[in-house]
């Protein structure tokens, strides 16, 4: 299967986030309705909470809009890190979601009386089965699409899952008269929601600070196998979240003239691309000329 380039990619990604944000409208104001038909300020905070899964998405499909212009003279690597940045603020969200859950029940107050009743859960139900199917579409158009945006949607999604269905248990137990099972459930809830949002920060920072996309090691094994490498100087590489950069400078005969080396220079490039995946390497050419710094190889 071809892969679609980046601004096909963006694209869809936009439509993924449409198709999301009206989703979760209908799901936050059908579970809206039974919170305020019910009195159950649990299923109410949690239709907020999906209110604001659709603020994420406007958010998002902005940032993508943004993430999929080409390079310009102020961003000559292209915008895609505006993806990743986005993916930050989610997790920047879920945390403070879960401690929102945390505070409020730490601020206590006795649990307003609730009512409940087969249809009303019927529907509640059927919007955390909703949840879960929209999460694990998203999950497949983020594979899909290698998207890490997509991917930090849905595994907010499952979140949101989780909290509703912590929310429709809270709201049951509260109507038979024990709120305090209630309030555990909240802390459970908030530790989980912490737990995925830290998942989430572990896979932007790296790529916000310039982690290597790929090990040294396996760079530097590369480039040994090109023929008239003959040795290797500094390596370096980078993700984005859309593209796969390399940076290395190789030593070759210094009797080689200007085309020789360059040749030398493309199948480098070709190499790198092909074994690695890089989307754009840049190699630096050096005359061999006895050595390098300690640690380099020859």
């Amino acid at each position: 299967m071809e892969r679609p380039n980046i601004d096909q990619r963006a694209r869809a990604v936009r439509r993924v986030l449409v198709i999301e944000g009206l989703c979760n409208l209908a799901l936050a104001l059908t579970e809206l309705s039974v919170g305020l038909m019910t009195g159950s300020w649990v299923l109410v905070a949690d239709a907020m909470h999906s209110a604001t899964d659709l603020a994420n998405n406007v958010v998002a499909w902005f940032a993508m809009r943004v993430a999929g212009a080409p390079a310009d003279d102020d961003h000559p690597y292209g915008h895609g890190k505006f993806e990743i940045l986005a993916v930050f603020g989610l997790a920047t969200l879920m945390g403070v979601l879960a401690l929102e859950i945390l505070l409020g029940v730490l601020r206590g107050g006795a649990a307003e009386p609730v009512t409940t009743g087969p249809l009303s859960l019927a529907v509640a139900c059927g919007v955390m089965v909703l949840q879960l199917g929209l999460a694990y579409w998203q999950n497949r158009q983020a594979r899909r699409l290698e998207s890490e945006l997509l991917h930090a949607d849905a595994t907010h999604t499952l979140a949101d899952t989780a909290t509703t269905l912590a929310a429709i248990v809270g709201w049951q137990i509260a109507a038979r008269g024990f709120p305090w099972l209630d309030r555990v459930l909240a802390v459970a809830v908030a530790v989980f929601v912490l737990a995925l949002a830290f998942q989430l920060f572990r896979r932007a920072i790296p790529i916000l600070v310039d982690g290597a996309a790929v090990p040294p090691n396996d760079l530097v094994a590369v480039l040994r196998t090109v023929e008239g490498v003959a040795g290797v100087g500094q390596v370096r590489s980078r993700w984005d979240g859309t593209r796969r950069t390399a940076d290395v400078t190789v030593r070759v005969d210094p009797t080689l003239d200007a085309v020789q080396a360059h040749d030398i220079a493309d199948e480098v490039e070709a190499s790198l691309t092909i074994q690695l995946a890089f989307d754009e390497v840049l190699v630096h050419v050096e005359p061999d000329i006895g050595g390098g710094p300690p640690g380099e190889g020859q």
